[in-house]
């Protein structure tokens, strides 16, 4: 797994003008409503890994009570200014033990930060240990293998006294392991002043159904695989796995 990038410590800061929280209402309410169908009975609890910024529990907090586990300390302070309703604790995916039980787990594409299939599994078996039984458990991973596109993307908004934009590259420069390259350009701008431009790389994790469906069969799941329909873009659509817990 990488050391945390730049982009969730000391720029962490800046997040919200690189991925601001009313981007993500379309498809946090896609997921609410795919972990409420996969959920046998009370749906009321939810354990998110990989909460980051915390932009998807600004939305499903208002259905779930939430606990959001980051490994950032950095962005579990962005997230406690944007949800300071919910819980917070510093963990690792791969890791972390709270020794409860939620009816629901949800990770987004921090799941893509797990780089080899020992790492997957581990944040699967965390995952899995997490949910009680009958409850339901939504990974949401950017690329699979078999659909994998090279690509590139740019935003970044302006706020009150500073300002960001960014490039996002994204390539596999190997196609017989398990992970990809996404290149990254920064430009933030305080006030009117220069723009500072900060260059990193992140490695992320690139799987096939087979080993996915495998990952979450062998951590006791039941397994399924969603089109997440909520992106609106048919030319390279995400598949989001379902895990039902065993009850």
């Amino acid at each position: 797994m990488n050391e945390q990038a730049l982009l969730y410590t000391e720029l962490a800061e800046w997040w919200p003008l690189l991925s601001p929280h009313w981007e993500y209402e379309q498809e946090a309410t896609f997921f609410e409503s795919l972990l409420v169908q996969a959920c046998q009975g009370r749906a009321e609890t939810m354990l998110e890994l990989g909460s980051g910024g915390g932009n998807n529990a600004y939305y499903l907090k208002k259905r779930f009570a939430s606990t959001l586990v980051d490994r950032s300390p950095q962005m579990l302070a962005v997230s406690r200014q944007l949800n300071p309703d919910c819980e917070h604790v510093e963990g690792d995916m791969r890791t972390v033990r709270l020794n409860r039980k939620f009816d629901c787990v949800f990770v987004h594409d921090a799941i893509c930060y797990m780089t080899c299939e020992a790492e997957l599994r581990n944040a699967v078996q965390t995952a899995a240990l997490h949910c009680r039984p009958g409850g339901a458990i939504l990974f949401v991973p950017d690329h699979l293998k078999e659909n994998f596109r090279p690509s590139t993307d740019c935003g970044g908004h302006d706020g009150v006294t500073r300002s960001l934009r960014y490039l996002e590259w994204t390539w596999d420069p190997d196609a017989a392991d398990t992970t990809y390259t996404v290149d990254y350009t920064y430009v933030m701008r305080e006030g009117t002043g220069v723009p500072r431009v900060v260059q990193e790389r992140h490695v992320e994790g690139l799987f096939t159904r087979p080993q996915w469906m495998k990952a979450l069969s062998d951590a006791g799941l039941h397994p399924s695989i969603v089109p997440a329909v909520c992106d609106g873009e048919e030319s390279n659509p995400r598949e989001i796995f379902v895990g039902s817990a065993r009850a």
